[in-house]
């Protein structure tokens, strides 16, 4: 069994075991395989298995369930260690993500998008409840930008690895998924032997609570929930749907996206440090209203796609601003909530993620640009939901209504 090593003893070990080099290495494990599934996806699924914009969206829905059930992640943590639960399920995504080319039917790339998915939902559920529990709110913000930064390194070399490689090794989406899935496996393999498990001071309520404090924070969620959906589904298979972008056309759209994330990324976490949670999301959200506008813009007036190409890469750096979203909880949440709210606020998150990209996969189908004209819709809520936010939250001014409430026992 593996050492348990509490929080604040950490400080004893080598930097490289340490919780922060842990939650590092994770950050750069997890992309390896899933930004590869994703770049590659709507060439695979077009190319391959020959799918239209609503086999689609229900492609994307069958994704989202692992999400909507996330939930469960409190009934395994009271059997098994976040820590390793989280490892596990990278094992799972990074297997799953190897084999995907082996099941080219509808039947088996959803069903392999399920397992993938659920090792991609449990870990982000878990990850978050270990960075909140493990960095402290003082660091937290900066710490996350570098996270995220991370994240986008990692993407940046499987891009270049696709981009440069595809054509003249004549590669496979076989082979390009097997080196990838294999990777984030076998790091996941490693960080489960070579690490202790770490004991935060706080130990965390193993059972679902839905608090009323922290209502704003649930709401915010749902919004962001079902707002990206329409990003991931359709911002994408838009390119290729409309643009006609072959793989390493899409690739070296990300390479670029990702190139300027790895730079901007670090920066997010100093504006949300200097700026504020409330106003760092009003800007977010103001920004993602725009951007879907234009989107929408683009089949309504036949825009080109050097517009599209770089309303996707703004797309992206206003999602890192989301950060904040963690580091609001993070100030009003009491700290042995923070693991059962994560797996909360990310079935929340996905309540519409399971129903959105099947039904808007039919709306896509007769008017492409009322699918993106509904997510500036959803931007604008978010900017209402976003002004409830105090400009200094904590527990107990979790809104700028808390004010004019009574103070009341704890929940």
């Amino acid at each position: 069994m593996a050492r348990i090593v509490k929080l604040e003893d950490a400080s004893d070990l080598p930097l490289w075991r340490r919780p922060i080099a842990l939650l590092f290495l994770m950050a750069f494990a997890m992309p390896i395989a899933f930004a590869t599934w994703s770049a590659l996806l709507n060439n695979f699924v077009i190319e391959v298995g020959g799918f239209d914009g609503l086999d689609n969206g229900w492609l994307h829905t069958v994704r989202e369930i692992p999400g909507f059930l996330a939930v469960g992640v409190i009934a395994i943590i009271i059997f098994v260690r976040e820590q390793v639960l989280g490892l596990v399920s990278l094992v799972m995504l990074g297997a799953a993500t190897a084999v995907t080319a082996w099941f080219p039917s509808m039947a088996g790339i959803l069903t392999v998008t399920m397992l993938s998915s659920i090792g991609f939902h449990y870990y982000e559920t878990v990850n978050q409840s270990l960075q909140l529990q493990w960095l402290s709110k003082e660091r937290a913000p900066k710490v996350l930008g570098y996270l995220l930064a991370t994240g986008s390194g990692a993407t940046l070399i499987c891009y270049i690895f696709i981009m440069l490689l595809w054509e003249p090794l004549g590669l496979s989406y076989n082979i390009v998924y097997m080196i990838s899935g294999g990777i984030t496996a076998g790091l996941a393999v490693f960080c489960l032997l070579a690490y202790p498990q770490f004991e935060a001071p706080h130990p965390q309520v193993k059972k679902m609570i839905l608090r009323k404090r922290y209502w704003l924070y649930y709401a915010l969620q749902f919004m962001a929930g079902a707002r990206r959906q329409i990003f991931m589904v359709f911002a994408g298979f838009m390119m290729v749907e409309k643009f006609g972008f072959a793989v390493h056309e899409v690739v070296s759209l990300y390479l670029i996206n990702l190139v300027i994330n790895m730079f901007v990324a670090p920066l997010l976490g100093h504006v949300v440090h200097r700026f504020g949670e409330r106003n760092t999301l009003l800007f977010e959200y103001t920004g993602l209203c725009l951007v879907f506008l234009a989107y929408g813009g683009i089949y309504m007036f036949g825009w080109g796609v050097v517009l599209a190409a770089t309303l996707y890469v703004i797309d992206h750096i206003f999602f890192g601003l989301a950060l904040a979203l963690k580091t609001y909880f993070q100030k009003i949440a009491d700290p042995r909530d923070i693991a059962p709210t994560a797996a909360v606020a990310f079935t929340i998150n996905h309540i519409a993620a399971v129903g959105l990209p099947a039904s808007l996969g039919y709306l896509w189908l007769v008017s492409p640009t009322a699918v993106f004209m509904l997510a500036a819709a959803m931007a604008a809520v978010s900017f209402g939901l976003a002004m409830m936010i105090p400009r200094h939250p904590e527990e107990g001014n979790e809104t700028i209504f808390s004010k004019f409430t009574a103070a009341a026992p704890a929940e």
